[in-house]
């Protein structure tokens, strides 16, 4: 007889969340609904809320920013927040 316990983690789930998926979250955004008014498939939108490998063109940002009536610089803000400029020498 084999036991498994599940322990409900939701600090484990928002840290393999990306900026997208937290900003999404954050925001208690319907991805389903989100997928329909954008055109972009559910597993799409899933992929770039969880999968931090996957790359957001700025086609996708700016039809999300649109169906969640985000203004997209914020939206964009968002995402590239960890993003600067090399040190110059």
């Amino acid at each position: 007889m084999c036991k498994f316990i599940f322990k409900k983690n939701t600090d484990l789930h928002k840290e393999t969340l990306t900026k997208l998926g937290l900003y999404l979250a954050k925001k208690s955004i319907n991805k389903a609904d989100v997928a329909r008014k954008t055109g972009l498939s559910a597993y799409r939108l899933s992929q770039l809320s969880i999968n931090p490998k996957s790359q957001l063109r700025v086609d996708e940002l700016f039809l999300i920013a649109l169906a969640i009536e985000a203004d997209p610089a914020e939206l964009l803000f968002a995402v590239c927040i960890e993003i600067t400029l090399p040190k110059q020498s």
